[in-house]
């Protein structure tokens, strides 16, 4: 389903003018990326239609735009041919993926998963056209007819070991003017090959139930996904601290589940993966996969990299539900067969006035959970307590982003942390203390119109 562009190029001369003093401060900070010394930023430009790079000093986090900067892309559309979404990188930080959603306005622009090779130097080069996603297959309700219904991707997230890409497929209806029959969310899963090469998986899209069938009205709307690890963090990422998980004679699991989030039927469910193709399974071998109930409206979801938490972000609430995952057999989980059970005190009320809480990442030491409040303008930054999953406030409670923060990102080294900002055209860029977990503001990236995705290396 071709998702109709909304957005047009915008702030005229005013823009020109933020542009031209922020490329003084970015060229004043040099122009190139060493992979020594620099992290690398990626954000998707929906007024352009691109993937922008900018480099930092690992040191103090000086800025200096790479590639497509503001005031080589403001007057252009329909670069990538689409508009890109969601973004991530690989862990070697070789292949970056994009969801490109189709544009009217460009001329055979269609959807699908967009390969980018990032380059040396720091900039990105597209490694052929974006892959289309299959349609799912549904039966109508009532019925024994069967019809191939277009999904709509919506946030992406890549599995911890780089083998697979996961989609969250939202609520649709089976005709394109979204005057049809409503048609549950799924989940699409793509299987990463040699030269950043993605296949979708056999099977996929997959959805909750089997057969998936048309329903009597909107639900089961698939906002957010992710997987639990399979590696886990390396030990002294930055030679101060470690991973809580990182020690000695600690094996990462061998088996793999994915969670995804549902919007209007406030719930989550869980899916085995199969690590060897990326095949969803229902782990209750029922009708249904099995889920378990979320605050109202959950928007987010982040899974603890030591395999330990999921946490799930209310937005209507401004809580966030906590999870333990069963991994082994204890006194609360019955079974170790990745089943979620609610944290004591879950959920958890966010503090400092958030609203919206959306997008959310768990730190890469499994130590705190960064939530985005997504009309509030701010983060939440959370300490995890190791024994029980429990959240509780850093000080201050929150921390200023720009306007309409729409992603999040941290980097692997857990010493930098990005926001991209939709309504204010820039990345808010934090240091990141991994002993305390606390931010410290650093410089705003200004970025061409409308950024979305983010990802770093």
């Amino acid at each position: 389903m071709e998702i109709k562009q909304r957005m047009s190029k915008r702030f005229g001369w005013l823009l020109g003018a933020v542009v031209l003093v922020s490329i003084g401060v970015l060229v004043a900070c040099g122009s190139k990326y060493n992979s020594s010394s620099d992290g690398l930023v990626l954000v998707g430009s929906q007024g352009s239609g691109l993937i922008e790079t900018f480099s930092f000093n690992l040191g103090n986090g000086h800025v200096s735009a790479v590639s497509n900067s503001p005031g080589d892309t403001s007057s252009q559309t329909c670069v990538l041919n689409g508009i890109p979404s969601s973004l991530v990188v690989d862990p070697k930080g070789t292949y970056a993926y994009a969801i490109i959603n189709a544009n009217s306005s460009c001329s055979g622009s269609t959807t699908g998963i967009l390969a980018l090779k990032v380059n040396s130097g720091g900039t990105t080069t597209a490694v052929g056209s974006p892959v289309p996603l299959n349609p799912g297959t549904v039966t109508v309700q009532g019925t024994t007819a069967t019809e191939a219904v277009a999904v709509v991707p919506s946030m992406m997230v890549m599995d911890p070991a780089g083998k697979f890409l996961f989609v969250a497929d939202r609520a649709t209806t089976d005709r394109p003017d979204d005057t049809g029959l409503p048609v549950p969310g799924a989940v699409s899963v793509f299987a990463i090959g040699s030269g950043g090469s993605v296949t979708e998986v056999a099977g996929s899209p997959f959805f909750t139930s089997n057969p998936a069938t048309t329903l009597p009205q909107a639900g089961i709307d698939i906002v957010a996904v992710a997987p639990t690890p399979t590696v886990f963090p390396a030990t002294g990422v930055n030679g101060v601290q470690n991973s809580v998980c990182s020690g000695a004679g600690i094996n990462p699991p061998t088996s793999q589940y994915l969670y995804a989030v549902d919007g209007i039927g406030n719930q989550v469910f869980e899916f085995v993966v199969d690590t060897t193709s990326g095949v969803l399974t229902n782990p209750s071998n029922l009708g249904s996969v099995p889920s378990l109930a979320t605050d109202k409206v959950p928007a987010g979801i982040a899974v603890d990299p030591c395999d330990r938490f999921v946490y799930v972000s209310d937005s209507l609430t401004d809580r966030v539900s906590a999870y333990t995952i069963c991994t082994a057999v204890s006194p609360t989980c019955p079974l170790a067969d990745g089943s979620l059970i609610p944290v004591a005190g879950s959920p958890f009320a966010l503090s400092g006035s958030p609203n919206s809480p959306g997008p959310l990442v768990v730190d890469p030491y499994g130590n705190f959970v960064y939530v985005l409040g997504t009309l509030s303008n701010t983060i939440n930054p959370l300490r995890i307590s190791p024994v029980s999953g429990s959240l509780t406030a850093l000080s201050p409670a929150t921390v200023a982003t720009g306007s309409r923060p729409t992603a999040i990102a941290i980097r692997g080294d857990d010493n930098w942390l990005f926001v991209t900002n939709f309504n204010s055209a820039s990345v808010s860029q934090y240091a990141i203390t991994p002993a305390t977990g606390a931010l410290t503001v650093g410089q705003a990236i200004q970025t061409d119109n409308y950024p979305w995705g983010v990802a770093v290396k």
